[in-house]
């Protein structure tokens, strides 16, 4: 009986062991489980505020591409008024030079003739 008693109170030693390994890596994983749950929260905010950033920059890109279009649009126009204004420049030095040279021969024509 004493040799029962003695087996049973080393099963009982180790039953009592294998529980305490038990709660251990219980207690450890519940460590990790927190952390890990921490980290997600964390990661979360940082993900929330990176998409709130993420959104303010894609408005103001999408207010200058707006700015830089109206800006290249504003500019072809003036681009092209501005060869339209050459040329008639251009047109009215033509026609003033013709004029010019028309008023020359006349006052030598009229300058023999006396």
């Amino acid at each position: 009986m004493a040799q029962q008693a003695a087996a049973l109170q080393g099963c009982n030693n180790e039953v009592v062991r294998c529980l305490e390994d038990l709660r251990l890596r219980r207690d450890e994983l519940a460590r990790q489980i927190r952390r890990d749950e921490e980290e997600r929260e964390r990661l979360r905010r940082d993900v929330r505020a990176l998409g709130e950033r993420l959104e303010r920059v894609s408005d103001s890109l999408a207010r200058k591409a707006e700015a830089r279009d109206d800006l290249d649009k504003i500019l072809a126009e003036t681009d092209a008024a501005y060869v339209k204004i050459l040329n008639s420049f251009r047109a009215l030095l033509s026609v003033l030079k013709q004029e010019a040279g028309g008023l020359s021969k006349t006052a030598v024509l009229e300058s023999n003739v006396t």
